[in-house]
């Protein structure tokens, strides 16, 4: 009797990340032109993910995105009040204090939250959700501040999310990531670029 072939089903593809990654792409896209219009598309787009990192059991970031949610809305604001209605907000670099006290609040939030995780829940991934989940807390922060270093912590949580999205088998979300560091180095060098010609150092 010969030996029979398992088949590998294939993943399904589940609708919500099809329209998450849509509204992903155009949110960094309208970003990268530093286009308050980001906010709607952010927001509709981190609701969505909330529901399928939480089917992924990647708690972290499911939770991550309600405080997204929540900070867009104040990005939202910060930019309208900083002329973002009626033109490309102004963009600037961040002084040496600020750039510690970033790095020093996601080394400590991705242990925290890893170590919190791992004890108490049935995470996936829980250290690499966990430092995902920090960095982009903080990442995120700066965004709404306008402030070009978001786009450097952006290209590492990129890197460690693909890798994540992979392993969970949420292969969509993988390449929309791939897309995202791209767009993320674009990012990069546009708002240097402008912080150069017109922003001043923050202190």
């Amino acid at each position: 009797m010969g030996r029979r072939t398992r088949l590998i089903p294939h993943p399904r593809m589940n609708p919500l990340e099809i329209i998450a990654v849509a509204l992903g792409l155009a949110n960094v896209g309208l970003l990268v032109r530093r286009s308050i219009w980001n906010y709607p598309f952010g927001m509709a787009m981190v609701t969505l993910y909330c529901v399928i990192f939480w089917q992924a059991r990647l708690y972290g970031e499911a939770v991550l995105q309600v405080f997204f949610f929540i900070v867009q809305g104040w990005g939202w604001w910060l930019w309208a009040r900083a002329g973002g209605l009626t033109r490309m907000v102004r963009v600037e670099w961040m002084g040496w204090r600020g750039q510690v006290l970033s790095v020093a609040l996601v080394a400590s939030s991705s242990l925290g939250i890893g170590w919190a995780m791992a004890r108490f829940t049935d995470a996936a991934l829980p250290y690499a959700d966990a430092t995902i989940a920090g960095a982009s807390v903080v990442a995120q922060v700066l965004l709404a501040m306008r402030r070009v270093e978001n786009w450097a912590l952006w290209i590492a949580i990129d890197v460690l999310s693909i890798g994540v999205y992979l392993a969970r088998e949420l292969y969509l979300t993988a390449g929309l990531y791939v897309v995202f560091l791209g767009m993320a180095t674009a990012g990069l060098v546009v708002w240097a670029r402008a912080a150069r010609q017109g922003g001043a150092i923050a202190t």
